[in-house]
């Protein structure tokens, strides 16, 4: 028997703008997944600390601020620091196309970029995220 996904959504840093966010967070809720919104402002060290008390299986961040390579990064090494690599880590925004290779270097699993569907989000979230076995 095998339980739902369980996804945080974060919004790291100072960016205020989180429509997007909240979109697809409901958008993977109800494709039937467990969503942790994180709400706005928050560091990697919260956002890796809910992943792991939350027992994730995804983090989605949603980066408009221009920070991304630092945020992503920074939420990476922490969750290797705390021996979680296995939880998948994608995101979306204003990203410019020349830092998408550098963040799969770095073990960003996808980035979605502006005009990114609702769907392909949640279908990419069905096919690359494991479900858990209970």
């Amino acid at each position: 028997m095998s339980s739902r996904v369980r996804v945080v959504v974060a919004k790291p840093g100072l960016d205020g703008h989180d429509r997007g966010a909240k979109v697809v967070a409901r958008a993977l809720r109800d494709a039937g997944m467990e969503v942790i919104y994180t709400g706005l402002h928050q560091t990697p060290e919260q956002i890796v600390e809910t992943a792991i008390q939350e027992d994730a299986d995804a983090v989605g961040l949603s980066v408009l601020s221009g920070a991304h390579m630092t945020l992503f990064r920074r939420v990476l090494e922490l969750l290797g620091e705390r021996e979680a690599r296995d939880i998948v880590v994608f995101g979306g925004g204003i990203i410019p196309d020349a830092d998408l290779p550098e963040l799969e270097k770095l073990g960003v699993a996808k980035i979605f970029t502006p005009g990114a569907t609702t769907q392909s989000i949640v279908e990419w979230v069905r096919q690359n995220v494991a479900q858990p076995v209970a």
